[in-house]
Protein backbone atom coordinates (compact mmCIF):
# COMPACT_ATOMS: atom_id res chain seq x y z
CA UNK A 1 0.00 0.00 0.00
CA UNK A 2 3.20 1.84 -0.16
CA UNK A 3 1.75 4.03 -2.84
CA UNK A 4 -1.39 4.66 -2.27
CA UNK A 5 0.27 8.13 0.08
CA UNK A 6 1.66 9.37 -3.33
CA UNK A 7 -2.26 9.34 -5.30
CA UNK A 8 -3.41 12.12 -2.98
CA UNK A 9 -6.49 13.09 -1.06
CA UNK A 10 -9.02 14.00 -3.85
CA UNK A 11 -7.95 10.54 -5.88
CA UNK A 12 -8.24 8.23 -3.21
CA UNK A 13 -12.06 7.74 -3.96
CA UNK A 14 -11.14 7.17 -7.54
CA UNK A 15 -8.62 4.77 -6.48
CA UNK A 16 -11.11 3.17 -4.17
CA UNK A 17 -13.87 3.08 -6.62
CA UNK A 18 -11.75 1.24 -9.20
CA UNK A 19 -10.42 -1.20 -6.73
CA UNK A 20 -13.15 -2.45 -4.43
CA UNK A 21 -15.32 -4.05 -7.61
CA UNK A 22 -12.77 -6.34 -8.01
CA UNK A 23 -12.43 -7.01 -4.41
CA UNK A 24 -15.87 -8.26 -4.58
CA UNK A 25 -15.69 -9.95 -8.36
CA UNK A 26 -12.67 -12.34 -6.85
CA UNK A 27 -13.72 -12.76 -3.45
CA UNK A 28 -16.70 -14.35 -5.04
CA UNK A 29 -14.56 -16.47 -7.30
CA UNK A 30 -12.32 -17.66 -4.31
CA UNK A 31 -15.49 -18.46 -2.20
CA UNK A 32 -17.37 -20.65 -4.53
CA UNK A 33 -14.27 -22.64 -5.64
CA UNK A 34 -13.16 -22.99 -2.20
CA UNK A 35 -16.78 -24.83 -1.37
CA UNK A 36 -17.41 -26.04 -4.54
CA UNK A 37 -16.85 -29.52 -3.26
CA UNK A 38 -20.05 -28.64 -0.57
CA UNK A 39 -21.43 -26.86 -3.50
CA UNK A 40 -21.62 -29.81 -5.93
CA UNK A 41 -23.43 -32.00 -2.74
CA UNK A 42 -26.35 -29.84 -1.94
CA UNK A 43 -27.31 -28.21 -4.93
CA UNK A 44 -25.81 -31.05 -7.74
CA UNK A 45 -26.28 -33.99 -5.61
CA UNK A 46 -25.45 -37.54 -7.27
CA UNK A 47 -24.26 -41.19 -6.06
CA UNK A 48 -20.75 -40.13 -7.31
CA UNK A 49 -18.78 -37.38 -5.41
CA UNK A 50 -16.83 -36.44 -8.39
CA UNK A 51 -19.88 -36.03 -10.61
CA UNK A 52 -21.93 -33.57 -8.15
CA UNK A 53 -17.83 -31.70 -7.71
CA UNK A 54 -17.96 -31.11 -11.92
CA UNK A 55 -21.37 -30.25 -11.90
CA UNK A 56 -20.67 -27.64 -9.66
CA UNK A 57 -17.90 -25.97 -11.38
CA UNK A 58 -19.88 -26.38 -14.52
CA UNK A 59 -21.99 -23.81 -12.85
CA UNK A 60 -19.27 -21.96 -12.11
CA UNK A 61 -18.23 -21.98 -15.78
CA UNK A 62 -21.64 -21.13 -17.09
CA UNK A 63 -20.40 -17.32 -15.47
CA UNK A 64 -17.40 -17.60 -17.30
CA UNK A 65 -18.90 -17.81 -20.81
CA UNK A 66 -21.47 -14.93 -19.97
CA UNK A 67 -18.60 -12.73 -19.63
CA UNK A 68 -18.37 -11.76 -23.41
CA UNK A 69 -22.02 -11.00 -22.98
CA UNK A 70 -20.86 -8.74 -19.76
CA UNK A 71 -18.34 -7.44 -22.31
CA UNK A 72 -20.80 -5.70 -25.24
CA UNK A 73 -23.28 -4.65 -22.64
CA UNK A 74 -20.98 -3.11 -20.08
CA UNK A 75 -18.90 -1.84 -22.80
CA UNK A 76 -21.68 0.17 -24.62
CA UNK A 77 -22.68 1.18 -21.64
CA UNK A 78 -19.52 2.37 -20.31
CA UNK A 79 -18.60 4.26 -24.15
CA UNK A 80 -22.21 5.67 -24.48
CA UNK A 81 -23.68 6.62 -20.77
CA UNK A 82 -20.29 7.08 -18.98
CA UNK A 83 -18.05 4.78 -16.85
CA UNK A 84 -19.58 5.44 -13.71
CA UNK A 85 -22.69 4.31 -14.47
CA UNK A 86 -20.88 0.86 -15.76
CA UNK A 87 -19.81 0.67 -12.61
CA UNK A 88 -22.22 1.06 -10.75
CA UNK A 89 -24.33 -1.25 -12.01
CA UNK A 90 -21.51 -3.90 -12.07
CA UNK A 91 -21.48 -3.59 -8.83
CA UNK A 92 -25.40 -4.11 -8.23
CA UNK A 93 -25.16 -7.07 -10.38
CA UNK A 94 -22.51 -9.08 -8.64
CA UNK A 95 -23.83 -8.30 -4.91
CA UNK A 96 -27.69 -9.40 -5.83
CA UNK A 97 -26.47 -12.61 -7.35
CA UNK A 98 -23.97 -13.70 -4.64
CA UNK A 99 -26.85 -12.57 -1.73
CA UNK A 100 -29.35 -14.75 -3.29
CA UNK A 101 -26.40 -17.65 -4.00
CA UNK A 102 -26.16 -17.37 0.53
CA UNK A 103 -30.50 -18.11 1.15
CA UNK A 104 -31.19 -20.28 -1.95
CA UNK A 105 -32.67 -23.47 -1.18
CA UNK A 106 -31.20 -26.69 -1.71
CA UNK A 107 -31.55 -30.05 -3.62
CA UNK A 108 -33.23 -31.38 -0.87
CA UNK A 109 -35.69 -27.94 -0.54
CA UNK A 110 -36.84 -27.65 -3.66
CA UNK A 111 -35.58 -30.28 -6.28
CA UNK A 112 -33.90 -29.71 -9.60
CA UNK A 113 -35.15 -25.91 -9.56
CA UNK A 114 -31.94 -25.37 -6.99
CA UNK A 115 -29.64 -26.29 -9.68
CA UNK A 116 -31.56 -24.19 -12.14
CA UNK A 117 -31.34 -21.62 -10.23
CA UNK A 118 -27.63 -21.68 -9.54
CA UNK A 119 -26.63 -21.66 -12.58
CA UNK A 120 -28.86 -18.91 -13.84
CA UNK A 121 -27.40 -16.41 -11.03
CA UNK A 122 -23.73 -17.54 -11.64
CA UNK A 123 -24.51 -16.45 -15.04
CA UNK A 124 -25.92 -13.24 -14.03
CA UNK A 125 -22.61 -12.49 -12.26
CA UNK A 126 -20.80 -13.81 -15.04
CA UNK A 127 -22.67 -10.84 -17.49
CA UNK A 128 -21.24 -8.23 -14.86
CA UNK A 129 -17.90 -9.77 -14.52
CA UNK A 130 -17.47 -9.19 -17.55
CA UNK A 131 -18.18 -5.36 -17.82
CA UNK A 132 -16.13 -5.35 -13.82
CA UNK A 133 -12.39 -5.51 -14.25
CA UNK A 134 -12.03 -3.38 -17.70
CA UNK A 135 -14.87 -0.49 -16.88
CA UNK A 136 -12.52 0.29 -14.29
CA UNK A 137 -9.14 -0.34 -15.22
CA UNK A 138 -9.92 2.18 -18.31
CA UNK A 139 -12.24 4.49 -15.38
CA UNK A 140 -8.75 4.67 -13.11
CA UNK A 141 -6.73 5.43 -16.06
CA UNK A 142 -8.88 8.24 -17.46
CA UNK A 143 -9.13 9.70 -13.58
CA UNK A 144 -5.14 9.91 -13.62
CA UNK A 145 -2.64 12.48 -13.59
CA UNK A 146 -1.19 11.62 -17.26
CA UNK A 147 2.57 10.75 -15.40
CA UNK A 148 0.50 8.08 -13.10
CA UNK A 149 -1.54 6.22 -15.56
CA UNK A 150 0.01 2.98 -14.85
CA UNK A 151 0.01 2.96 -10.77
CA UNK A 152 -3.42 4.05 -10.84
CA UNK A 153 -4.65 1.19 -13.63
CA UNK A 154 -2.43 -0.93 -11.73
CA UNK A 155 -5.43 -1.03 -8.84
CA UNK A 156 -7.75 -3.11 -10.64
CA UNK A 157 -5.49 -6.13 -10.46
CA UNK A 158 -4.37 -5.37 -6.90
CA UNK A 159 -8.21 -5.67 -6.12
CA UNK A 160 -8.33 -8.35 -8.17
CA UNK A 161 -5.81 -10.72 -5.70
CA UNK A 162 -6.46 -9.08 -2.78
CA UNK A 163 -9.77 -10.22 -3.66
CA UNK A 164 -8.60 -13.71 -4.02
CA UNK A 165 -6.66 -13.77 -0.69
CA UNK A 166 -9.88 -12.32 1.48
CA UNK A 167 -11.95 -15.02 -0.12
CA UNK A 168 -9.34 -17.65 0.42
CA UNK A 169 -9.37 -16.58 4.15
CA UNK A 170 -12.78 -16.00 4.83
CA UNK A 171 -13.45 -19.70 3.40
CA UNK A 172 -10.62 -21.13 5.72
CA UNK A 173 -11.96 -19.38 8.68
CA UNK A 174 -15.56 -20.06 8.23
CA UNK A 175 -14.10 -23.84 7.88
CA UNK A 176 -11.97 -23.74 10.86
CA UNK A 177 -14.97 -22.61 13.04
CA UNK A 178 -17.76 -24.85 12.05
CA UNK A 179 -17.88 -29.09 11.90
CA UNK A 180 -18.63 -30.36 8.74
CA UNK A 181 -22.16 -30.86 9.98
CA UNK A 182 -22.96 -27.00 10.54
CA UNK A 183 -20.66 -26.12 7.72
CA UNK A 184 -22.86 -28.87 5.35
CA UNK A 185 -26.37 -27.01 7.06
CA UNK A 186 -25.38 -23.40 7.04
CA UNK A 187 -21.16 -22.51 7.31
CA UNK A 188 -20.94 -22.52 3.56
CA UNK A 189 -23.80 -19.48 3.52
CA UNK A 190 -21.84 -16.92 5.35
CA UNK A 191 -18.99 -15.78 3.10
CA UNK A 192 -21.79 -15.19 0.38
CA UNK A 193 -23.68 -12.91 2.31
CA UNK A 194 -20.54 -11.70 3.83
CA UNK A 195 -20.12 -10.48 0.47
CA UNK A 196 -22.92 -8.24 0.43
CA UNK A 197 -20.56 -5.93 2.96
CA UNK A 198 -18.07 -5.47 0.42
CA UNK A 199 -20.25 -4.80 -2.10
CA UNK A 200 -22.18 -2.05 0.12
CA UNK A 201 -18.96 -0.27 0.07
CA UNK A 202 -18.34 -0.35 -3.30
CA UNK A 203 -21.60 1.17 -4.17
CA UNK A 204 -21.66 3.54 -1.81
CA UNK A 205 -17.60 5.03 -2.77
CA UNK A 206 -18.84 4.64 -6.70
CA UNK A 207 -22.05 6.68 -5.92
CA UNK A 208 -20.27 9.62 -5.17
CA UNK A 209 -17.49 9.61 -8.05
CA UNK A 210 -16.99 12.14 -10.88
CA UNK A 211 -18.87 10.81 -13.78
CA UNK A 212 -16.02 11.61 -16.44
CA UNK A 213 -12.44 13.62 -16.08
CA UNK A 214 -12.00 16.85 -18.21
CA UNK A 215 -11.01 16.37 -21.73
CA UNK A 216 -9.60 19.10 -24.09
CA UNK A 217 -12.11 17.71 -26.13
CA UNK A 218 -15.71 16.74 -26.26
CA UNK A 219 -16.16 13.05 -27.44
CA UNK A 220 -17.72 12.82 -30.75
CA UNK A 221 -20.77 9.77 -30.83
CA UNK A 222 -21.16 8.14 -33.77
CA UNK A 223 -24.26 6.38 -34.84
CA UNK A 224 -22.78 3.14 -34.98
CA UNK A 225 -22.30 1.01 -31.73
CA UNK A 226 -18.97 1.35 -30.27
CA UNK A 227 -18.88 -2.47 -30.33
CA UNK A 228 -18.71 -2.20 -34.15
CA UNK A 229 -16.91 0.53 -34.42
CA UNK A 230 -14.32 -1.14 -32.66
CA UNK A 231 -14.85 -4.21 -34.77
CA UNK A 232 -14.92 -2.09 -37.82
CA UNK A 233 -11.73 0.49 -37.65
CA UNK A 234 -9.70 -1.17 -34.64
CA UNK A 235 -9.28 -4.70 -35.71
CA UNK A 236 -5.18 -4.07 -35.51
CA UNK A 237 -5.67 -2.96 -31.84
CA UNK A 238 -8.43 -5.82 -31.42
CA UNK A 239 -5.54 -8.54 -31.80
CA UNK A 240 -2.75 -6.41 -30.26
CA UNK A 241 -4.63 -6.27 -27.34
CA UNK A 242 -6.11 -10.03 -27.28
CA UNK A 243 -2.18 -11.07 -27.94
CA UNK A 244 -1.34 -9.26 -24.72
CA UNK A 245 -3.82 -10.42 -22.31
CA UNK A 246 -2.85 -14.09 -23.59
CA UNK A 247 -0.04 -14.52 -21.72
CA UNK A 248 -1.30 -13.20 -18.46
CA UNK A 249 -4.47 -14.93 -18.42
CA UNK A 250 -3.00 -18.16 -19.53
CA UNK A 251 -0.14 -17.90 -16.69
CA UNK A 252 -2.53 -16.53 -14.03
CA UNK A 253 -4.74 -19.66 -14.33
CA UNK A 254 -2.27 -22.20 -14.46
CA UNK A 255 0.02 -20.84 -11.87
CA UNK A 256 -2.56 -19.76 -9.24
CA UNK A 257 -5.49 -22.09 -9.97
CA UNK A 258 -4.09 -25.23 -11.37
CA UNK A 259 -0.85 -25.42 -9.19
CA UNK A 260 -2.18 -25.87 -6.26
CA UNK A 261 -3.49 -28.91 -7.48
CA UNK A 262 -0.70 -29.85 -9.35
CA UNK A 263 1.01 -29.45 -6.10
CA UNK A 264 -0.72 -31.79 -4.38
CA UNK A 265 -1.36 -34.67 -6.86
CA UNK A 266 1.67 -34.72 -8.72
CA UNK A 267 4.29 -33.55 -6.24
CA UNK A 268 2.96 -35.34 -3.06
CA UNK A 269 2.69 -31.72 -0.74
CA UNK A 270 0.13 -32.16 1.61
CA UNK A 271 -3.08 -29.05 0.50
CA UNK A 272 -2.51 -26.92 3.37
CA UNK A 273 1.37 -26.44 2.49
CA UNK A 274 0.16 -26.46 -1.31
CA UNK A 275 -2.45 -23.42 -0.48
CA UNK A 276 0.19 -21.88 1.76
CA UNK A 277 2.57 -21.11 -1.32
CA UNK A 278 -0.55 -20.05 -3.05
CA UNK A 279 -1.34 -17.34 -0.61
CA UNK A 280 1.88 -16.08 0.06
CA UNK A 281 3.01 -16.32 -3.47
CA UNK A 282 -0.20 -14.15 -4.50
CA UNK A 283 0.58 -11.68 -1.73
CA UNK A 284 3.83 -11.23 -3.37
CA UNK A 285 1.85 -10.30 -6.98
CA UNK A 286 -0.13 -8.25 -4.56
CA UNK A 287 2.91 -6.30 -3.23
CA UNK A 288 4.55 -5.76 -6.34
CA UNK A 289 2.42 -4.90 -8.63
CA UNK A 290 1.89 -0.76 -7.75
CA UNK A 291 5.91 -1.01 -7.98
CA UNK A 292 5.82 -2.55 -10.98
CA UNK A 293 3.38 0.32 -12.12
CA UNK A 294 5.85 2.86 -10.61
CA UNK A 295 8.50 2.18 -12.58
CA UNK A 296 6.46 1.59 -16.16
CA UNK A 297 4.98 4.91 -15.53
CA UNK A 298 8.71 6.37 -15.26
CA UNK A 299 10.70 3.84 -17.94
CA UNK A 300 8.08 3.22 -20.53
CA UNK A 301 5.05 0.32 -20.69
CA UNK A 302 7.01 -1.80 -23.78
CA UNK A 303 9.77 -2.79 -21.38
CA UNK A 304 7.79 -4.16 -18.24
CA UNK A 305 5.65 -5.91 -20.76
CA UNK A 306 8.20 -7.52 -22.77
CA UNK A 307 10.08 -8.89 -18.95
CA UNK A 308 7.19 -10.29 -18.18
CA UNK A 309 6.48 -11.97 -21.58
CA UNK A 310 9.63 -12.77 -22.11
CA UNK A 311 10.46 -14.18 -18.67
CA UNK A 312 7.79 -16.52 -18.73
CA UNK A 313 8.88 -17.94 -22.01
CA UNK A 314 12.30 -18.33 -21.16
CA UNK A 315 11.86 -19.48 -17.34
CA UNK A 316 8.79 -21.52 -17.41
CA UNK A 317 10.31 -24.95 -17.95
CA UNK A 318 12.81 -24.25 -15.34
CA UNK A 319 11.01 -22.77 -13.01
CA UNK A 320 8.23 -25.82 -12.68
CA UNK A 321 11.19 -27.98 -13.02
CA UNK A 322 12.16 -26.40 -9.60
CA UNK A 323 8.92 -26.54 -8.03
CA UNK A 324 8.71 -30.33 -9.13
CA UNK A 325 10.60 -31.05 -5.73
CA UNK A 326 9.06 -31.93 -2.38
CA UNK A 327 10.37 -29.12 -0.78
CA UNK A 328 8.68 -26.02 0.28
CA UNK A 329 11.38 -23.36 0.09
CA UNK A 330 12.33 -24.46 -3.66
CA UNK A 331 8.42 -24.62 -4.42
CA UNK A 332 8.18 -21.15 -3.08
CA UNK A 333 10.74 -19.87 -4.99
CA UNK A 334 9.40 -20.75 -8.33
CA UNK A 335 5.71 -19.64 -7.44
CA UNK A 336 7.37 -15.99 -6.39
CA UNK A 337 9.81 -16.21 -9.68
CA UNK A 338 5.90 -16.93 -11.49
CA UNK A 339 4.51 -13.65 -9.44
CA UNK A 340 7.20 -11.12 -10.36
CA UNK A 341 6.84 -11.75 -14.01
CA UNK A 342 3.13 -11.61 -13.76
CA UNK A 343 3.80 -8.19 -11.83
CA UNK A 344 6.08 -6.71 -14.34
CA UNK A 345 3.35 -7.58 -17.43
CA UNK A 346 0.29 -6.87 -15.25
CA UNK A 347 1.71 -3.41 -13.67
CA UNK A 348 2.02 -2.29 -16.93
CA UNK A 349 -0.70 -3.63 -19.11
CA UNK A 350 -4.28 -2.00 -17.78
CA UNK A 351 -2.71 1.61 -18.88
CA UNK A 352 -1.39 -0.13 -21.98
CA UNK A 353 -4.98 -1.39 -23.43
CA UNK A 354 -6.65 1.89 -22.06
CA UNK A 355 -4.16 3.87 -24.29
CA UNK A 356 -4.45 1.26 -26.94
CA UNK A 357 -8.03 2.95 -28.14
CA UNK A 358 -9.51 5.79 -28.46
CA UNK A 359 -12.03 7.49 -25.76
CA UNK A 360 -15.75 6.69 -28.07
CA UNK A 361 -14.59 2.73 -27.68
CA UNK A 362 -12.11 1.90 -24.80
CA UNK A 363 -14.81 0.15 -22.85
CA UNK A 364 -15.92 -1.89 -25.73
CA UNK A 365 -12.94 -3.06 -27.07
CA UNK A 366 -10.97 -3.30 -24.32
CA UNK A 367 -13.64 -5.38 -22.68
CA UNK A 368 -13.85 -7.67 -25.39
CA UNK A 369 -10.49 -8.27 -25.97
CA UNK A 370 -9.07 -9.22 -22.36
CA UNK A 371 -12.95 -11.00 -21.74
CA UNK A 372 -12.88 -13.56 -24.95
CA UNK A 373 -8.98 -14.29 -24.18
CA UNK A 374 -9.97 -15.08 -20.95
CA UNK A 375 -12.64 -17.18 -21.49
CA UNK A 376 -10.77 -18.85 -24.46
CA UNK A 377 -7.33 -19.62 -23.37
CA UNK A 378 -7.95 -18.61 -18.80
CA UNK A 379 -10.68 -20.70 -18.77
CA UNK A 380 -9.18 -23.46 -20.51
CA UNK A 381 -5.91 -23.38 -18.86
CA UNK A 382 -6.28 -25.71 -16.02
CA UNK A 383 -7.67 -28.34 -17.89
CA UNK A 384 -5.09 -28.32 -20.71
CA UNK A 385 -2.41 -27.99 -18.37
CA UNK A 386 -3.85 -31.59 -16.92
CA UNK A 387 -4.64 -32.84 -20.38
CA UNK A 388 -1.02 -32.35 -21.26
CA UNK A 389 -0.09 -33.88 -17.95
CA UNK A 390 -2.14 -36.63 -18.38
CA UNK A 391 -1.49 -37.56 -22.18
CA UNK A 392 2.38 -36.98 -21.93
CA UNK A 393 3.22 -39.18 -18.68
CA UNK A 394 5.27 -35.75 -17.84
CA UNK A 395 4.14 -34.00 -15.06
CA UNK A 396 6.22 -30.66 -16.08
CA UNK A 397 4.93 -30.33 -19.85
CA UNK A 398 2.54 -28.09 -19.41
CA UNK A 399 5.34 -25.26 -18.60
CA UNK A 400 5.91 -25.80 -22.38
CA UNK A 401 2.51 -24.40 -23.17
CA UNK A 402 3.09 -21.32 -20.54
CA UNK A 403 6.40 -20.52 -22.87
CA UNK A 404 4.22 -21.00 -25.94
CA UNK A 405 1.64 -18.38 -24.81
CA UNK A 406 4.07 -16.21 -23.44
CA UNK A 407 6.45 -16.12 -27.24
CA UNK A 408 3.14 -15.14 -28.46
CA UNK A 409 2.58 -11.78 -26.46
CA UNK A 410 5.90 -11.46 -26.69
CA UNK A 411 5.67 -10.88 -30.19
CA UNK A 412 2.87 -9.26 -29.78
CA UNK A 413 4.18 -6.72 -27.66
CA UNK A 414 7.13 -5.60 -30.53
CA UNK A 415 4.56 -4.29 -32.70
CA UNK A 416 2.54 -2.02 -30.41
CA UNK A 417 3.60 1.63 -30.37
CA UNK A 418 5.21 3.06 -27.06
CA UNK A 419 2.35 4.73 -25.20
CA UNK A 420 3.71 6.29 -22.42
CA UNK A 421 3.51 9.84 -22.47
CA UNK A 422 0.77 9.90 -25.39
CA UNK A 423 -2.69 11.81 -24.67
CA UNK A 424 -5.70 10.00 -23.99
CA UNK A 425 -7.44 12.41 -26.25
CA UNK A 426 -5.36 11.87 -29.32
Amino acid sequence: MAGTTQVGGKNIRVVAAGFIGNILEWYDFAVYGFFAPTIGKLFFPSDDPSTSLIASFGAFAAGFLMRPVGAVLFGHIGDRIGRKKALTISVIMMAVPTLLVGILPTHAQIGVYAAVLMVLLRMVQGVSVGGEYTSSFVFLVEHAPPERRAFFGSWSMIGATCGILLGSAVGALVNSLTTDEQLLNWGWRLPFLAGVLVAFVGYFIRHGIPEEPVTKEPTEKTKISPIREALTYHRKELLQAAGLNLMIAVTFYTVFIYLASWLEEEVGEPRGEALDINTISMAVLSIALPFAAMLADKFGRKPFLLIGAGGVALFSPPLINLMHHHNFTMILTGQICFALLLACFGGALPATLTELFKRGVRVSAASVSYNLTFAIFGGTAPVVAAWLVKETGNPVSFSWYLSAMAVVSFLICLTIRETHGTSLDE
